[in-house]
This record gives C-alpha cells, structure tokens and sequence, in this order.
C-alpha cells in the first residue's frame, strides 16, 4: 500500500491536463475522448451490468494462472466480490468505451475477461468491432456468459468470442504473424515477465493504428520495470501513463514522446 501511493504522489507531481501537451494527436485523444464530459446512454448499461453483479452472492470456484500455464492459486470467491475488488472501476469502464468509441477499431483483443465489465465497456464501445477476449478460469467466464448473454445484455455480447485458455499457450499457437488487432486491453496477469512475454508475442500485430492499454502499471515495483521497459523499446512511440493504465501508440508519424496525464 504504501508503493502504491508513494507511485500515486510521484504521479500527481509530474502528471498534467490538456494544458501541458503539445502533440496535437495526444491534444485531441484528451480533449476529445479523455475529458468528454457528455453523458452516453452506455453508461447506463454499465452501471446496470455492474449492479446485477454486485447483488450476486453465488460462490464460485475461481482458478488464476500465472505464466506457462502454472496454477497458483485457487479458491472460492463470491460473485459480488469479484465484481467489486477484481472487476474494472465504473470511472475506468467508462473512460475504456470512450476510447474504444473515440478510436472504432474493428478487431479488439481482452487479456483476461473476468465478469465482463471491460469486455461490455469495449464491446459498447464498438458494437460492430470483433472482440476476442481471454480468460484462464473456466468458472468465471462461465458466469461471464450465462450474465451477458441473458435477456437483460445477451445482445451487447454479440461481437464477442469468449476463450478459455492459458494466454501463454493461446498466444503462442495463434497465428499472430497475419493477424492484426487495434486494440488490445491488458489485463490477465500483473507481473512483469508475462507482461513483457505478451508484449513481445505480440508485436508482429501491430499497424500504425494499433492502440495498446496496460492495466495497473503501477501495481507494482515489477509492473512499474516492465512498464519502463516498454515505454523504451524502439518500436513503442508515444506512451501516456494515466496512473492506473499505460496506454500505448506505435504512430510512426509521432516522435518519441512520454506524456503523465491526468484523468
């Protein structure tokens, strides 16, 4: 806790709003997207999804994975608790279907589905985009399912292609090489080799339009080295730490630039 908020008062010290940037494409995707204040009918539905989880006091068996498919850990979690401690934050869903609807890209993949709070926010986000979304837990994404595909959301969920895998092995079997996604959302596993392990495994799917959004870059003195490393490698241009999130461009039209922005 005290890392956290160590990282969280560096954060604020160099972090700036619109008024510090002076890339016009950052200038933009902040003004436009970052701080657009209009209120989406989306939202309701996020809020109305999130809430239908919350009341939930089913128990589950949950498994999580780390890298090259090891179990760690294994236990029995409630519903609501997933959805309150695990899930993504009403603020940040937001703010993820604001990106997904600023950018529109058409092929989104989800590292790590969990209940599906993101999955709905990219889904939402674009309703006609092909969403490939990861989950190690065969009983979480089945209560993932069996919420989003009933009357009340079955048909947000239409462009989504559920998988349960270990990502290692899905990644490394998949045909990245002639594949491409334009936006692909972190989120499976906070520790620094599998995050640069799936950095790596998937750069050959990067256009210039790629769009990249790395979770809790901050979690940890290892996130924190792998998000460094990140921001380094030569084909990374533009990077914005948002605190919670590392979102990152590939632009080769963009100069090299590393923006702390607020939101």
């Amino acid at each position: 806790m005290l890392k956290i908020i160590k990282s969280y008062l560096n954060f604020l010290w160099n972090s700036k709003n619109e008024h510090g940037v002076h890339s016009p494409f950052v200038f933009n995707l902040v003004t436009k997207c970052f701080y657009d204040k209009k209120q989406y009918p989306e939202y309701t539905i996020l809020k109305n999804y999130r809430n239908s989880l919350l009341k939930n006091k089913n128990t589950i068996e949950v498994t999580d994975f780390g890298a090259g498919s090891k179990v760690f850990k294994s236990n029995k979690r409630q519903i609501a608790k997933i959805a309150k401690t695990a899930g993504i934050s009403p603020k940040r869903a937001e703010l993820l279907f604001r990106i997904t609807n600023y950018f529109q890209p058409s092929t989104i993949l989800e590292i790590g589905t969990s209940l599906g709070l993101a999955t709905t926010a990219l889904s939402l986000g674009n309703k006609t985009s092909k969403i490939t979304s990861l989950e190690g837990c065969p009983n979480t994404l089945y209560q993932c399912q069996l919420q989003l595909q009933s009357r009340s959301f079955g048909t947000i969920f239409k462009n989504v292609e559920c998988i349960n895998t270990e990502f290692s092995s899905y990644l490394k079997n998949f045909q990245l090489p002639t594949s491409s996604f334009q936006l692909i959302y972190f989120d499976g596993n906070h520790s620094k080799q599998a995050t640069l392990d799936y950095f790596e495994m998937l750069l050959p799917t990067i256009t210039n339009e790629t769009v990249w959004i790395f979770d809790d870059i901050h979690w940890s003195i290892e996130m924190e080295e792998a998000w460094e490393k990140i921001q380094q490698h030569p084909k990374v241009t533009v990077t914005i730490d948002t605190f919670q999130w590392g979102i990152v461009f590939f632009r080769v039209e963009q100069k090299k630039e590393h923006f702390v922005i607020r939101v």
